[in-house]
């Protein structure tokens, strides 16, 4: 039997050609536990199709969505997972004001595992065999002395997110569509980003032995 559960989007990110959808779920007035609805495809990822809205649009940032569901699924440290039931439409029922956002930021120091880089990454990877201890992979921050990075890595643009949280110094890979597709217009380099703002950042899923922290979102206040 699906359930609803009403979340605040908080991420509607890149995930290979789909996305990933998460938000932390709205009980009375407040916020509470982290939701990641995932769909039975091998890596979870939602196309448009299972998460678009009744009027056809893709969920935005700060909507507040009823997203029906079928059982808790999760996979390691991602405890969030929800299936989705696809015979059900998603829907929008309100819209989070961004500035109370900053009452549900954390200030984890470490950013759960530091230690581990990738080239050019900073603290920006887990070894598989101990993120898999992990209690949730997902968390909602208020990042210091934010730049946004623009360089080629393989032939291709890479967006990388550079900040620091508590003293501790990260760079980590952006999967924000729409900042990607703000920076792809930006001269290469590195960008102070001028604004405050939340973030919200993910483990993402399992890649040569790790597991990458990433930038799932970056909202603006």
């Amino acid at each position: 039997m699906s359930y609803l559960k009403r979340i605040v989007c908080l991420a509607n990110s890149r995930k290979y050609s789909e996305r990933c959808v998460a938000g932390l779920e709205v009980e009375g007035t407040q916020l509470s536990n982290w939701v990641r609805p995932v769909s039975s495809n091998p890596l979870g990822e939602l196309g448009l199709s299972e998460r678009k809205l009744a009027d056809g649009s893709d969920p935005e940032l700060l909507d507040i969505l009823e997203v029906p569901l079928l059982e808790p699924r999760p996979q390691g440290c991602q405890t969030e997972n929800h299936l989705i039931d696809r015979k059900a439409t998603w829907a929008r029922v309100g819209q989070f004001p961004r500035q109370q956002l900053l009452r549900y930021c954390k200030s984890p120091n470490p950013l759960w595992i530091d230690g581990y880089s990738s080239t050019r990454g900073i603290n920006d990877r887990i070894p598989e065999e101990q993120v898999e201890k992990l209690p949730c992979s997902l968390v909602l921050v208020e990042p210091q002395r934010l730049r946004i990075e623009i360089r080629l890595e393989a032939a291709k643009l890479k967006v990388r997110a550079e900040f620091w949280l508590e003293g501790q110094k990260y760079r980590l890979g952006v999967t924000d569509p729409v900042v990607e597709a703000h920076c792809f217009t930006r001269p290469q380099g590195v960008h102070t980003y001028k604004k405050r703002a939340v973030a919200c950042v993910s483990i993402g899923e399992p890649f040569n032995g790790y597991r990458y922290k990433l930038v799932a979102s970056i909202i603006p206040l």
